[in-house]
């Protein structure tokens, strides 16, 4: 099935950050997608709404409204890690609203690829404390996929989710090579054309982080994204206040060499 208006929603990761930066712009798997739709289909239309730090809430009133009016065939819905990280009790709140959000999503009528969140266990030691939450999230989104019909990537199950290579320093965000993987994930699951399921394979020669490397990954998870979120959150901010999406209406899609 051809894809002519693809609507990427979304948070950090599929806005695309550590793959480009700021002052270049960043890419992301949702680029990619898009810029491997039109190299096969041209004539695409591409809107990204995905904002960092924005939660499954966030989501939910700010992004899908658009998104829905835009009349998308297809759209990607990534989001829930910052309501993974969050303390507190709002996560079992997040994870209904999530379901809300997959049910007005399928009431569009658009072919719907969402995906589950890796085992961050793997790589960096403090993951293990958020273990219990991402597997309830990724159940969640497991059900609304069988329930829904949705097309579905699986991370937690991917060997090739180990690999260092494929996360940014922080191990919370793809890096280059972790996007073009993501990408490669999203193109199986729509069936496209040269699409296999390579990407979830595991390097021979991969080497895993020993422990230093793994504790300096842990330290710069705290510093990049639990210190600032609790000042962010004792100030009453988002590290995406005052940021709007990158592409916030459908554009054509840029050449290849364009989007990295």
């Amino acid at each position: 099935m051809p894809y002519y208006r693809y609507v990427a929603l979304g948070d950090s990761q599929t806005e695309g950050l550590w793959d480009g930066d700021d002052s270049s712009g960043v890419h992301g798997f949702a680029d990619r997608l898009a810029a491997l739709l039109e190299s096969q289909q041209p004539g695409v239309q591409y809107a990204n709404l995905a904002v960092r730090g924005k939660r499954i809430l966030d989501v939910l009133v700010d992004q899908l409204p658009p998104a829905l009016e835009m009349a998308p065939d297809l759209v990607t819905s990534c989001i829930g890690m910052n309501d993974v990280i969050r303390p507190g009790r709002a996560f079992k709140r997040a994870l209904v609203d999530l379901d809300l959000l997959h049910s007005r999503l399928a009431e569009s009528g658009a072919t719907v690829v969402t995906t589950t969140f890796p085992d961050l266990a793997r790589i960096m030691p403090v993951g293990r404390l958020l273990t219990k939450r991402v597997i309830r999230i990724n159940d969640v989104i497991r059900s609304a996929a069988a329930r829904h019909g949705f097309r579905l990537v699986d991370l937690y199950a991917a060997a090739s989710m180990s690999d260092p290579d494929v996360w940014s320093p922080d191990r919370v965000h793809g890096s280059p090579k972790g996007h073009e993987l993501f990408a490669a994930a999203v193109a199986e699951a729509l069936n496209l054309p040269g699409s296999n399921h390579d990407w979830a394979q595991a390097r021979l020669d991969v080497e895993m982080p020993g422990f230093r490397s793994r504790m300096y990954s842990q330290a710069l998870w705290a510093q990049n994204m639990m210190l600032p979120w609790f000042w962010r959150l004792l100030r009453g901010l988002s590290n995406g206040r005052g940021r709007g999406p990158k592409r916030p209406r459908l554009e054509p899609v840029a050449p290849a060499s364009e989007t990295g």
